[in-house]
């Protein structure tokens, strides 16, 4: 590339960068990734390493963030919040390591979790909170210290009275939980729902009346004193008297010793990121001592003494091509979207849910349309949003279809459901997902029964229903392509061995509506046989601490359906267990348990096995009607939540105790 050619690049790249940082601070509607902004940024430093000459006063390069939005009073903060230099591999950390040594020695460094929300600036005069400033270009922020006093975990008044005159920097974030119920919200209202968290923190802080913010789910972490009139000798010695001053600090933050410290905490960080009830997109590393961080100084728009490590980005852009429908257990058509592959989260995707078809028409999501996709640990990735301003003209909507596209039966939707159904109880789609779950680990355990399998045993008509894989034969099994002997007779075995299964698997397996493992177990604690339950009415289920309403209509209705209960009588005709002994038994009948962290010598499904063999119940999320907390390695936010909520907290050797394994 010649200078003319790199002088175009270079105001190309800018306006595009200064385009995109207006979208993201003055419109909080951002369309793109932090990653792919990243890259823009990254390709424009680049060119103007290479000619510096070309530098221009105005560039994104120049300056930390966006403008001031209108609206609010322009203030300057009283030390500049410079942005921090991101990386998203290791080797890049090592380099740091490398510069910081190089110039002020060995350090210590203190890692926080990298808080995905708004930065913002708090100015106390006299321990009084004065003044609360956005982070704006990072010299000048917007005032909005009417909407920060909204935030209860931002204290008034300072609590100690070492800390008087004080700055402090924190990002304002709202909870995955606080979230969701946000968006319920605007929906119901049918008012415009947030892309993300981060989103609608940025907005709800930058709304002109306070009474607005007051009603969001807004809260902060205080990460760091950038201005005060008492002496600290390390950054870890700072965040302990914010501490003891009344601010909320990260409780991840952490001191380690050196960069191969600082690797394993990123590490172990990144695995614990989806078990927070906040988004996180990264860490924070900084060096401890302060007198080396003034030593260290800063460029222009960062410091030197502290860095950014990137997680994989969990949101991505890119193209819509298709919208295909999906057919399952249930008979619901569900829409996919089929994309133009694209890295999310560290995992390419070419495919996302688009849930039904009432979520298609509100976010008016059309094939061949630019798409914000996000993934977030092991749920499905799903389409957030299209890119309207991207669309050329030639988007097409999906109509919703009339019939179903595996059996071509009519499709039927029910009054109250979202949801569109094939209406052919017997549809090949329809017989492989209920096969497919009955088979399932949580369910019947059959081993080498996928989804091909099932798929060929379908076409060659040996099952029409679930209680079919029990008349399967050796022979029939070598008949399906890539069987042999040992294979087929391991399939015969794992069928057979199913039989013995609890009563919570079969109740679960069935795939009863609205029936998950909590609700098995729930069942199968209460009744000792389906012919017991299959007679308990509709208004007794109601009446079952923990069961739904809808649960319990689904299971009558299953139980009143001719093929259910000749489905029932199948399999207890060929030998599956459809009874338990009494329950009474049983030493923890009733009692509820929940697993948080890694178990080191048992697996988490044996785990539960256990509990149920003792009559107990296992829960996937904490509340106050749970009877013991079982906490392995590294547990999450339930061991948090547990602890709030002085719940009875047990390790993994006490748990094998009580269930009577050694």
């Amino acid at each position: 590339m010649n200078k003319k050619e790199a002088k175009k690049e270079i105001k190309r790249l800018g306006e595009k960068i200064n385009y995109h940082n207006y979208k993201y601070y003055v419109k909080n509607d951002p369309v793109i990734s932090d990653y792919e902004f990243d890259q823009l940024l990254k390709k424009l430093e680049k060119l103007e390493l290479e000619y510096p000459n070309l530098i221009a006063p105005d560039s994104p390069t120049q300056r930390v963030g966006g403008e001031p939005v209108d609206g609010f009073t322009s203030v300057k903060h009283k030390i500049p919040m410079l942005s921090l230099a991101n990386t998203y591999n290791y080797d890049e950390l090592k380099e740091f390591d490398e510069r910081v040594k190089k110039n002020v020695g060995k350090v210590e460094y203190v890692v926080e979790p990298k808080i995905d929300g708004i930065g913002v600036a708090l100015l106390y005069e006299n321990g009084i909170l004065v003044r609360g400033a956005t982070r704006g270009d990072g010299v000048k922020g917007d005032d909005v210290t009417s909407n920060l006093k909204t935030i209860y975990s931002i204290p008034l008044r300072l609590m100690e009275d070492k800390l008087k005159n004080v700055e402090v920097r924190g990002e304002v974030h709202m909870s995955l939980k606080g979230f969701k119920k946000l968006n319920k919200e605007q929906e119901k209202k049918g008012e415009p729902v947030f892309a993300n968290p981060r989103n609608a923190a940025a907005g709800s802080v930058r709304q002109l009346d306070p009474r607005i913010v007051e009603s969001r789910p807004l809260d902060i972490f205080i990460y760091f004193i950038s201005h005060s009139d008492v002496h600290f000798s390390t950054h870890n010695e700072s965040l302990e008297a914010l501490r003891e001053a009344g601010f909320r600090v990260n409780p991840l933050a952490k001191k380690v010793e050196n960069i191969e410290g600082v690797i394993k905490y990123c590490t172990g960080l990144e695995e614990e990121r989806d078990a927070l009830d906040y988004e996180i997109d990264g860490a924070v590393i900084k060096v401890n001592s302060l007198s080396k961080q003034k030593e260290l100084g800063e460029t222009s728009k960062n410091p030197r003494w502290a860095i950014s490590y990137k997680f994989a980005a969990k949101q991505a852009t890119t193209q819509l091509r298709d919208i295909v429908i999906q057919v399952g257990r249930t008979g619901a058509l569900t829409p996919v979207a089929v994309l133009e592959p694209v890295k999310v989260g560290g995992v390419t995707v070419s495919r996302a849910t688009l849930h039904n078809f009432d979520e298609v028409r509100r976010k008016d999501i059309r094939i061949e349309d630019w798409v914000l996709v996000e993934r977030s640990g092991d749920v499905i990735p799903q389409v957030v949003k299209s890119i309207t301003e991207k669309r050329t003209g030639n988007e097409k909507q999906k109509d919703i279809p009339k019939k179903c596209p595996v059996c071509g039966s009519e499709s039927i939707h029910t009054e109250g459901e979202v949801a569109i159904r094939c209406s052919n109880r017997m549809c090949p789609a329809r017989l492989k997902w209920r096969v497919k779950y009955y088979a399932s680990r949580d369910a019947m355990d059959i081993d080498h029964l996928g989804g091909s399998t099932i798929d060929k045993l379908i076409e060659k008509n040996l099952i029409d229903n679930i209680a079919d894989l029990y008349f399967l034969k050796k022979d029939d099994i070598l008949t399906l392509e890539g069987f042999k002997d040992k294979s087929a007779q391991n399939l015969i075995d794992s069928i057979k061995n199913s039989k013995k299964q609890d009563l919570s698997r079969l109740i679960y397996g069935l795939g009863i509506r609205h029936v998950g493992k909590y609700a098995a177990q729930l069942l199968a604690s209460k009744y000792d046989s389906i012919d017991e339950l299959a007679k308990t009415s509709p208004e007794e289920l109601m009446g079952i601490d923990g069961l739904g309403d809808k649960t319990a209509e689904a299971v009558g209705t299953f139980f009143a359906t001719d093929e259910n209960i000749e489905l029932i009588k199948r399999l207890k005709d060929v030998g599956v267990k459809t009874h338990e002994e009494k329950k009474t038994q049983l030493p923890f009948q009733g009692k509820k348990f929940v697993f948080t962290g890694g178990l080191s010598s048992i697996s988490r499904p044996d785990a539960s096995d256990l509990v149920k063999q003792v009559g107990g119940i296992v829960s996937s999320s904490v509340g106050k009607d749970i009877d013991y907390v079982v906490a392995g390695g590294k547990p999450g936010s339930k061991y948090k939540k547990a602890e709030k909520l002085g719940l009875n907290i047990i390790n993994e050797k006490k748990f094998k105790e009580l269930v009577g394994k050694k």
